[in-house]
């Protein structure tokens, strides 16, 4: 794991959490039912235009602009609330509607085929361009994710967004909920995830329109919103700004809409800059593209982690003179623990998380970034996400003069109250720049396993900072639907910290890329052949959960070519296509 170093933030204690996310994903559903039965069973959606006039800006040295035209999607009466699951990965993806019927909520589902994954709904709206003689020089599709709460449009609107803040991007996820808070917009563009257009100087009308098939499902108004627009170009070599200053304006137009990115090395980020989606990596799964982190494809809109991601991306990744990668450290077997915190521990009959592991994506066949000539290392990405229905918190207390930390899991009862604790390994500090943070022993392993599901090479990564990178099941129960911790500045620890807390949200995951000598496995002198990546979630078994049956997850793999010039093809998982 590696990720850029922030100021550590000061994190309240989530003793509460687990009830309180549990009010947030039911509060919606409270709300509305105490309104009076005369309310609309449906919400009253609008699209609507910040602006009737726009000044883009398309630089000399990086020519095109983006189409972000201050149009909203705006919610009265109810909240627009969306729920996209999937049973298992060989089921499709489907999506319900939250409705009110005399007050109380129900599931309308809605036609099939109506979203494919769940990253937003495809082709909501259209973008139009006219030239000043009225010819029409553009036409694009939008998709949309409603989960961009970008501001009240009323006053008496309620106070903030219950819902999500990006729609997510893992191929692997389970269930999402969408939507717009009532009294509040979500800017219906795609952000930094939709591509720039090439328009000249001049002027133009672009007239933005909800697509038929969503008008007729929500019950939106045919009302286009038309937008008068000014593209001028100008010059870095122009501006008192420098030139790096001026691209983050330009490229800074979206960063309303930037998907919370998992850390670096930590998790790949959510959408690859246009160096990166220029090199594409063949797999049997068909074309991706290597982020730095593993392959990922683009995402659709979100809120607001842009400076965050920006840090992600900039870290750097460091080995030590050993050769030593993140996480190799092996923990040691348990012992007494010192005398912190006081009381006797216990694991009360309580609910406890579940640990589950999903399948690897975005494996490829890399040098490891070392450019060892002759070598060959397999890199993937790994999750491990929490199906609850309580939150995973492990705390870390250090004894005064101590290297290492000695972790207990915490445990709590359905008021939030704290219950008991229980000894369940240790934690280490990581010096080395990239790093610089404090990682929990044995919270997952990853090994390369043989077609008869023998062990043939098993990745050094044995310790991790936990934070909720993905929004893996948002509909499970208790999820939270804001989790705090998603990056460094919101766990990890400083050098000097007496004690840390990480903990791993309902409904989240935690994404890792194993793309190091060491993390990656060296597959050098493995044979050609069938194997399978197995991610194993709690291998020691020392955290304790509901269920211990589903900690596994494999992907099946098959390596070729020959050494210094391995291939990997990636076949289907089910109905996810996803190297």
């Amino acid at each position: 794991m590696t990720r850029p170093r922030t100021t550590r933030l000061r994190r309240p204690l989530l003793a509460g959490t687990t009830i309180v996310a549990a009010l947030a994903v039911t509060a919606g559903l409270v709300a509305a039912a105490s309104e009076p039965a005369k309310a609309a069973t449906k919400p009253r959606l609008s699209l609507i235009a910040a602006t009737t006039s726009l000044t883009l800006t398309s630089w000399k040295e990086d020519p095109g602009v983006h189409l972000d035209l201050g149009t909203y999607l705006t919610a009265e009466g109810t909240p627009l609330e969306l729920k996209v699951t999937r049973k298992s990965y060989k089921d499709p993806v489907t999506i319900t509607q939250t409705v009110y019927e005399g007050g109380t909520a129900k599931a309308k589902k809605l036609p099939g085929g109506t979203v494919k994954d769940f990253s937003g709904l495809p082709g909501f709206v259209r973008i139009t361009v006219t030239d000043k003689a009225g010819k029409k020089v553009l036409s694009r599709a939008e998709d949309f994710c409603p989960n961009n709460a970008s501001g009240r449009v009323r006053p008496d609107a309620p106070a903030t967004s219950k819902y999500p803040e990006s729609c997510p991007t893992n191929p692997f996820t389970l269930g999402s909920v969408w939507g717009v808070e009532k009294g509040w917009a979500a800017n219906t563009y795609g952000g930094s995830y939709s591509e720039p257009v090439q328009l000249g100087a001049g002027t133009y009308t672009a007239k933005v329109e909800v697509a038929k098939k969503y008008r007729d499902l929500f019950g939106i108004a045919d009302k286009p919103a038309t937008v008068k627009l000014t593209v001028e170009e100008r010059s870095f070599e122009d501006e008192p700004m420098s030139r790096s200053a001026a691209a983050g304006e330009h490229a800074g137009h979206g960063a309303a809409h930037d998907a919370p990115a998992a850390h670096a090395g930590h998790g790949p980020g959510h959408a690859p800059t246009p160096a990166q989606a220029a090199a594409p990596v063949t797999s049997g799964a068909g074309p991706t593209y290597n982020v730095g982190h593993g392959p990922l494809t683009a995402a659709p809109p979100a809120l607001p982690w842009a400076l965050k991601k920006e840090q992600a991306v900039r870290s750097t990744r460091v080995g030590d003179a050993s050769g030593q990668t993140d996480g190799s450290r092996r923990a040691p077997a348990l012992r007494p623990l010192s005398k912190r915190p006081a009381g006797k521990p216990s694991v009360p009959d309580v609910p406890k998380p579940d640990l589950r592991s999903l399948p690897a994506y975005g494996i490829v066949v890399s040098d490891g970034e070392q450019d060892v000539p002759g070598k060959d290392y397999l890199a993937f990405s790994a999750n491990v996400w929490n199906a609850g229905p309580a939150q995973l918190v492990v705390d870390g207390f250090r004894s005064p003069g101590k290297a290492k930390m000695d972790a207990y899991q915490y445990f709590y009862d359905a008021e939030g109250k704290q219950v008991g604790y229980t000894p369940t390994g240790t934690m280490e500090w990581d010096p080395r720049p990239g790093h610089m943070h404090w990682h929990f022993t044995d919270f997952a392993s990853y090994r390369l396993l043989k077609a008869d599901k023998k062990e043939a090479v098993r990745s050094g990564k044995e310790a991790f900072c936990l934070a909720n990178t993905d929004a893996i099941d948002y509909t499970v129960k208790n999820a939270n639907w804001h989790p705090y911790n998603t990056d460094l500045a919101t766990a990890c620890g400083e050098e000097n910290s007496i004690s840390v807390r990480e903990v791993l949200d309902v409904g989240s995951g935690d994404t890792y890329s194993q793309d190091l000598p060491g993390q990656s496995f060296d597959i050098t002198g493995v044979p050609n052949g069938t194997y399978y990546i197995q991610v194993l979630a709690n291998p020691e078994k020392r955290l304790k959960e509901t269920d211990l049956d589903n900690n596994s997850a494999l992907r099946k793999i098959v390596l070729g070519g020959k050494p210094g010039k391995r291939t990997v093809t990636v076949p289907p998982h089910d109905l996810v296509n996803a190297g």
